[in-house]
């Protein structure tokens, strides 16, 4: 299996609010997969999580041996660095779920301006434009 590469996203309208995700993988045999979920009224931050969930579990699946993820969150990158310490109740368990599929994989994760992700952005609002 290629290395993939993700592009996640998450948002909501008002904070906490309606939401959905975004995610933008690529390395794989059929070219780039796009994916929008409405996700219910949550957060942002728990918006982001979810986003890398999404592309962790679609990796893990695809028995992927790389993965390489662009987010724009500052947060849910440093907590998945290791650089801050997770300690919000409604944030642990998604964090904990991550990391734990991120051991099955070689697993990076770098922070991408705004800009820089504005697929994986586009998508994020489009499930939550269809869903409201």
């Amino acid at each position: 299996m290629p290395d993939l590469v993700a592009y996640v996203d998450g948002g909501s309208l008002g904070n906490p609010g309606p939401s959905g995700i975004g995610v933008v993988i690529d390395g794989g045999d059929d070219g780039p997969v796009r994916i929008a979920k409405w996700i219910g009224h949550q957060d942002n931050n728990v918006a982001e999580y979810v986003a890398l969930l999404e592309a962790l579990q679609y990796a893990v699946t695809l028995k992927a041996k790389t993965l390489h993820v662009f987010s724009d969150s500052q947060v849910v990158v440093r907590q998945m660095r290791g650089e801050y310490v997770c300690r919000s109740p409604r944030l642990y368990s998604l964090h904990w779920t991550c990391r734990k599929l991120a051991r099955d994989l070689t697993f990076s994760i770098s922070h991408v301006p705004r800009e820089d992700n504005s697929e994986a952005n586009r998508l994020a609002h489009s499930a939550v434009r269809k869903r409201k």
